[in-house]
């Protein structure tokens, strides 16, 4: 998983741009393309794929369907999820059939590499390996580097629907050449992308297995051993990746696994180092975002701010630093200009994170029509967790944390389960708690609440969700020790969080007064 995410999406974020036709030809079923077409048969056809730029369409659907509202969203969701994804999904990779004399896959190196993709507009890597894979569709390597590229966009764009064309791209890759690297590797980050975190594990080590100094595969294997929890071998994956590619990609993981580990000093060198290194304007902004948003962690607003700008700078529409630069603004004091660009970022880009920041800081500028604006946004997430969920992603987590504070608590507290079960990690354990707590669980939540905070990792919302639930089991010293250390950490970690924060150590120190 990429480290600065909402609930951890996997391996490194590029500048983003293209969107589909809804004219184009849609062929994303499996059974479109037989394993055998693929590599056999006379006469081969490229795949084809038309790329134009709708960028309102996505959002304009996820708006409609999301209408529904609230009361029939249990009911209509599903189908929402259905109807959406085949808006989203118009220009697919169409595959024609295949009727190549020879039976052997393209051999030579493709005429767009992966450094393309880093280094270049996503959207125009994409349409360039396109044309290359008309003119050459047999060339595994650059079906393997499409794949890859659809699941870039699918993350940065929020786009699931981008997901099942990733994966038949992939498939077409390891027809033509089974246990090729490259369509391995591309695998395991698709899995991770789809919070599929065991097969991402296991696909990187498939990977590494053809070729051991893969930088894909072997960020992927930490992005899997992370978000299952397994920090110490995490922190041993990082060293050995650190040890064969060093590099943006590998920096950038090392440095959030001793993030996790509370070691922020460390962090903050290496992402330093990274940055130092960095030279595209793809490097350079996801590199300075992940700064910005370790300053935010750490309750400094004014870096933080800094490095957002140094990210946009680079890359203007990079989606996680205008979320980064709006969330600090908000905590700065600068609640107009935050409100504006998360307005902005979720017009485009209507992803949980960013709809449930909106969403509270509607509720927390009080104006009339804020607490309708602010529903609306929560019902978005529900859309998004539909549709993803549609395409193959494990949106639990997503759902958890949303529901916890600005929906159904009682599907918050399932979905929780339900990732606990899958991976025990520092967020699910926190997740788990906090759904917990609100359907008045605390004495359950209170181990879960420890255990999140057990590594070191410091995170001002941890924190917070632990005090509380101490203050609730009538932990009252427990509670104002770390209600105190979020607000001193980060004290715009949240605008609800924060106020309740304070009101509760207020009502802490009354009793403790009375007492």
């Amino acid at each position: 998983m990429s480290p600065r995410t909402n609930d951890g999406e996997p391996e490194r974020e590029l500048p983003a741009s293209g969107r589909r036709s809804e004219d184009a030809d849609v062929v994303t079923d499996a059974d479109s393309v037989t394993e055998t077409d693929a590599v056999a048969g006379q006469d081969a056809e490229a795949a084809e794929v038309s790329e134009v730029s709708v960028p309102d369409e996505r959002v304009a659907a996820v708006r409609r369907f999301a209408a529904a509202g609230r009361r029939r969203r249990m009911v209509e969701l599903g189908a929402c999820a259905a109807m959406l994804a085949v808006a989203l999904t118009a220009g697919a990779i169409a595959v024609g059939a295949t009727h190549e004399t020879r039976n052997t896959p393209v051999v030579t190196a493709a005429a767009v590499t992966p450094g393309l993709l880093a280094s270049a507009d996503l959207g125009e890597g994409i349409t360039a390996l396109q044309a290359h894979l008309r003119s050459q569709p047999r060339d595994f390597g650059g079906w393997a580097t499409l794949g890859l590229a659809y699941v870039e966009q699918a993350r940065t764009n929020g786009d699931p629907s981008r997901y099942p064309q990733a994966e038949q791209a992939l498939k077409r890759s390891l027809a033509l050449r089974p246990d090729n690297d490259q369509a391995l590797a591309g695998r395991a980050a698709l899995a991770a992308a789809r919070h599929d975190f065991p097969n991402a594990l296991k696909y990187a080590d498939e990977a590494l297995k053809q070729n051991p100094y893969s930088e894909r595969a072997l960020c992927s294997r930490i992005d899997a051993l992370v978000e299952l929890g397994r920090y110490d071998d995490a922190a041993r994956a990082a060293d050995l990746a650190d040890e064969r590619r060093p590099g943006v990609p590998v920096f950038t993981r090392y440095a959030y696994v001793r993030e996790l580990r509370g070691d922020v000093t460390t962090a903050r060198r290496v992402l330093d180092q990274a940055l130092d290194s960095s030279t595209t304007p793809g490097d350079i902004a996801y590199v300075a975002t992940q700064i910005g948003q370790l300053a935010w962690n750490q309750g400094d607003y004014e870096d933080a701010l800094t490095h957002y700008a140094r990210a946009l700078a680079a890359d203007e529409n990079y989606l996680p630093a205008l979320e980064g630069r709006a969330r600090a603004q908000a905590a700065s004091g600068r609640r107009a200009e935050a409100l504006t660009g998360l307005e902005n970022v979720v017009a485009r880009f209507p992803l949980p994170g960013p709809l449930v920041e909106l969403g509270e800081l509607y509720e927390a500028r009080g104006a009339e029509g804020d607490r309708a604006k602010a529903d609306d946004q929560y019902t978005l997430v529900d859309a998004w967790t539909a549709l993803a969920r549609a395409n193959g992603v494990n949106a639990d987590l997503d759902t958890a944390l949303a529901a916890a504070d600005h929906g159904d608590r009682t599907a918050a507290l399932r979905a929780a389960r339900a990732e606990w079960d899958r991976r025990q990690t520092v967020h699910t354990a926190d997740a788990l708690a906090w759904a917990l707590h609100v359907n008045g669980k605390d004495a359950e939540a209170l181990p879960y609440a420890r255990s999140a905070t057990a590594t070191g990792y410091r995170n001002a919302s941890f924190l917070y969700h632990r005090g509380m639930i101490e203050q609730a089991t009538g932990n009252a010293k427990d509670a104002r020790t770390h209600l105190t250390a979020a607000l001193k950490l980060n004290p715009g970690f949240s605008p609800p969080g924060a106020r309740a924060a304070r009101t509760a150590l207020k009502s802490l120190k009354a009793l403790e007064a009375a007492q």
